[in-house]
């Protein structure tokens, strides 16, 4: 079973998440609604069964809830693969989301690298902060051990330029996650 349930207590936030990578179904509560509907974009379209709740000091702003969130979620990533072994530890997607167009490409390799080339015209997406889209994939691709690049070509409506990233890495992830039969897809045997 590739799944896994982190819970996570600070000072500043209280966040549990059950991640099923073979699952289905999606359920997210963090007190920021644009957030909400991309985390629920991240689980339906990567394919994997998603529970996440969130409760953060959003009376200071969003950004340590959304943090804390990549931070929980991803360290459900690393515990869910395992040893990463009979995977196809590569993805990448493009996405088109209206005028928007991003791209994703992942590596399950176990070394966490974020490339994120993004611009936002909009400082704002309903509650969400446009800069708190790269401090929650940083915090995503270092605590689940992934390599993960990000390039938004263009767009004109942040909404859509954060919802194509989003959704890119979803589809991204899916590839690399999807079991091969084999061992660890790696020179040295081991990820």
């Amino acid at each position: 079973m590739r799944t896994a349930s982190i819970d996570r207590k600070t000072k500043e936030t209280n966040i549990s998440v059950k991640l099923d990578l073979d699952g289905e179904g999606c359920k997210v509560t963090t007190g920021i609604g644009f957030f909400d509907h991309m985390l629920t974009a991240l689980a339906v379209h990567g394919g994997f069964a998603l529970d996440l709740n969130a409760v953060g000091d959003l009376n200071v702003d969003a950004h340590h809830t959304v943090e804390d969130c990549g931070i929980v979620l991803g360290k459900a990533f690393n515990e869910a693969l395992g040893d990463k072994s009979g995977i196809v530890r590569y993805g990448s997607s493009f996405i088109p989301m209206d005028e928007s167009l991003a791209l994703a490409a992942v590596d399950v390799s176990g070394r966490p690298y974020l490339v994120f080339e993004a611009e936002f015209d909009d400082a704002m997406v309903g509650g969400f902060d446009s800069c708190l889209c790269e401090e929650f994939f940083r915090a995503l691709a270092i605590n689940a051990g992934i390599t993960l690049h990000i390039k938004l070509f263009y767009g004109s409506n942040t909404h859509h330029k954060i919802e194509a990233i989003f959704k890119a890495v979803a589809h991204a992830l899916n590839t690399a996650v999807t079991k091969n039969g084999g061992g660890a897809l790696s020179t040295k045997g081991v990820l």
